[in-house]
């Protein structure tokens, strides 16, 4: 059971992570997992991750909703669709150390793609595998925001068509994520989420990403690009340790 300070922290914590995804796009959920996997087990805190993540994309996709490149959309919902196939199939559930690691690793196997390479989300095809690629790494590590951020970063789309097109695309991903792992908490007599800290962390999710939209508006798109992949550098090295400190001492 969740205590009181349990749940203020939890409501916190999605506020302050719903900001930096309003305003970064990505680094404030990668952020919130780490702390749901410090708090929760795993696929407790996948399911409330997915749930509070599909609020704070779901509300910032619609203020930007002008923006949104319905074809990427589109494209990766059918790659999505397909990892998620395959996970149902094996029905695996990541150990919380290997969460962690996955997690912490994920900035840096983006930066680890070749730049010859490019993908390109404006490219036919490119959209379909960044969906199978990138929910693969949901459904693990609960984020995939580093990596997809990699299929944005040579589109030439301004900083609003980035955040809006990635928005639309983690709606979904984070249900497909929350309909998955919520599922196996049903399934389980251990596990539940109370009613109440969920619904302050969907409130919380909202009020974030609204309070976000004229910080990102001041913001240049050089800026935007620079401190993103700052924050999120930062914080994968931060949860690649916790996840071998966590393995080692096993």
């Amino acid at each position: 059971m969740l205590t009181f300070p349990l749940t203020v922290g939890l409501g916190l914590a999605v506020l302050v992570t719903s900001f930096l995804s309003g305003l970064f796009g990505m680094a404030g959920g990668m952020v919130l997992m780490g702390v749901l996997l410090l708090m929760l087990p795993v696929t407790s805190a996948m399911l409330l991750h997915g749930i509070t993540q599909m609020t704070s994309n779901g509300w910032r996709a619609w203020l930007w909703r002008r923006h949104v490149r319905w074809g990427v959309v589109a494209q990766f919902l059918l790659g999505g669709a397909m990892a998620v196939a395959i996970f149902a199939l094996i029905g695996y559930v990541p150990d919380k150390a290997v969460s962690l690691i996955v997690l912490g690793l994920s900035p840096f196997m983006a930066m680890a793609v070749p730049a010859h390479w490019s993908p390109n989300v404006t490219r036919r095809g490119h959209s379909v595998l960044a969906g199978l690629l990138c929910m693969g790494v949901q459904m693990i590590a609960g984020i995939s925001g580093p990596l997809l951020d990699v299929f944005f970063v040579k589109s030439g789309l301004s900083r609003q068509s980035i955040v809006a097109t990635k928005a639309t695309t983690q709606v979904f991903g984070h249900l497909f994520k929350a309909v998955y792992f919520g599922s196996l908490v049903a399934g389980s007599e251990s596990e539940s989420l109370e009613i109440v800290a969920t619904l302050m962390c969907i409130a919380t999710a909202v009020l974030g990403t609204s309070l976000s939209r004229r910080a990102l508006d001041g913001m240049t798109d050089a800026q935007f690009r620079s401190w993103s992949q700052r924050l999120i550098v930062l914080t994968g090295t931060a949860y690649l340790g916790q996840g071998v400190f966590l393995l080692i001492a096993r």
